[in-house]
């Protein structure tokens, strides 16, 4: 798999999880029907909000850790 595939798969899991974590949030505080379903719309949310997390906090630190590597190369060629 090439690296701009990489790049892009994991910006789309980051979406990914960026959308769950906002519906999370919205089940858990704004939406009635939720709170009509008592812990089952609280698991639910959570369910909703701890998915997000999964998806979106690893793709972001290896997409930093493929910046600052990308940037340490391009000084050490710029310097020599």
């Amino acid at each position: 798999m090439s690296e701009e595939r990489l790049i892009l798969l994991l910006k789309i899991s980051i979406f990914i999880g960026l959308c769950l974590l906002l519906l999370g949030i919205y089940l858990h505080n704004f939406s009635e029907y939720m709170e009509s379903l008592g812990v089952t719309g609280i698991i639910i949310s959570a369910l909703c909000i701890a998915l997000g997390l999964i998806f979106s906090l690893p793709t972001k630190m290896y997409l930093t850790f493929l910046l600052v590597k990308r940037e340490s190369e391009s000084s050490e060629s710029g310097s020599h």
